[in-house]
């Protein structure tokens, strides 16, 4: 039978090591090398901001029924209610 030697099967074996660390590093290095591809840039700004659109008629009715239950608790006073309830309904 024919019988391998103890170095030559040692020689093999650092040879498939070496190169297989020769190929992943070349393969590291290339990734490296290459710049990742930039994100989209982010889209232009209007110079102008945009306008809020008017608050809708539910929202002031909520407005309103928080503005009257502050008022209820005493945190309120009359005149506070009055200022901020014309405030809501100009």
């Amino acid at each position: 039978m024919f019988r391998r030697r103890p170095l030559a099967r040692m020689a093999v074996r650092t040879t498939v090591v070496a190169g297989t660390a020769a190929a992943v590093g070349a393969r590291a290095g290339a990734r490296a090398a290459t710049p990742a591809p930039a994100a989209a840039p982010p889209a232009p700004q209007s110079a102008e901001p945009a306008a809020a659109p008017p608050p809708a008629a539910p929202d002031v009715i909520d407005q309103l029924t928080k503005l009257a239950a502050l008022k209820a608790s005493g945190v309120l006073t009359d005149a506070e209610f009055e200022a901020q309830k014309s405030k809501l309904l100009a």
